[in-house]
């Protein structure tokens, strides 16, 4: 096995999204190649329904995917094709808007005003920009979950894992998304796929990856970009793990053990035309996409 290097450590910055929620983002709007096949990273976690109870109201995509994961109170949808739904605590939606949709989502907290979830976009491959929109509502009962000899929980949303397949099929990334949780003072060693893009994304505890320059763990320590970078804390809280090529992760965990989500994706090497939460292969496939939006033919009709 080869252990993937720690390419870069990064922390989710806050920002403001929708009619005034606050989140904080990993990453997204910038340089795709880091992160290719995904486009952005969102952490929606708050305990004043102030901030984030007037939620993404009424707005187009096209060419993308976007991923619902909701871990505290639920998240109301609604679409210009009719589908009307909840996402509750522990479920996901994998939404393909493909050639066009208009939809919103409209959070609430739980019994004590708590809202956590995750967003992450994938972009389409130019094959299946215009594909028909597809909903995966997925509920948390339908997401296998597998428990290891030493206590770590793996809940297997996509992609194949220690035997299981997440319940989300048919997407053209070949993604692989897992919610792992390893016990306090635990190392884990969690297989990935060798030409895929992989990021893990800590949620809560703390603990530290294994580089390949720092076989026992003690530290993450890699040089790029002409500089050192030398993380001799653990990684905690809203940290964002970019790894290099390899077929293995290997992870610590603290005393409070830890949480993340491990993602994965093969890259889809095209080149890339972004305006908001629209995302096509070219200029004129944008200005396009603007003109039909203009004009009232965004939403395309069933074939």
């Amino acid at each position: 096995m080869t252990f993937r290097p720690v390419k870069s450590i990064s922390h989710a910055q806050p920002t403001m999204e929708g009619a005034g929620v606050h989140l904080h983002r990993a990453f997204g709007f910038g340089d795709t190649t880091e992160s290719d096949p995904f486009l952005l990273f969102d952490d929606f976690r708050n305990d004043d329904p102030a901030h984030y109870k007037r939620g993404f109201p009424w707005h187009p995509h096209r060419g993308i995917e976007t991923i619902t994961y909701v871990l505290e109170g639920t998240v109301e949808h609604g679409d210009s094709l009719g589908n009307r739904g909840q996402l509750g605590a522990g479920s996901v939606q994998w939404m393909t808007a493909g050639s066009g949709i208009m939809h919103q989502e409209m959070p609430s907290g739980n019994a004590k005003g708590q809202m956590h979830g995750f967003q992450l976009w994938a972009n389409l491959p130019s094959s299946l920009k215009m594909t028909a929109p597809r909903y995966q509502d997925i509920t948390a009962s339908d997401i296998p979950e597998e428990i290891d000899d030493d206590g770590t929980r793996v809940k297997i949303i996509t992609g194949n894992f220690w035997g299981k397949s997440g319940p989300v099929d048919g997407i053209a990334a070949e993604p692989m998304y897992l919610d792992v949780s390893v016990p306090p003072n635990t190392t884990k060693r969690l297989p990935v796929d060798t030409y895929a893009s992989a990021f893990a994304y800590v949620f809560a505890g703390a603990g530290k990856f294994r580089d390949a320059s720092a076989p026992q763990g003690v530290r993450v320590e890699k040089e790029f970009a002409g500089e050192e970078l030398n993380i001799r804390d653990m990684t905690g809280n809203r940290t964002l793990v970019r790894f290099d090529t390899g077929d293995e992760i290997e992870v610590t965990a603290g005393p409070d053990g830890m949480r993340i989500l491990l993602v994965t994706g093969r890259p889809i090497q095209e080149p890339v035309a972004w305006h908001g939460p629209i995302v096509m292969n070219t200029q004129a496939e944008l200005r396009q996409a603007m003109s039909d939006l203009q004009n009232g033919t965004f939403i395309k009709p069933a074939i």
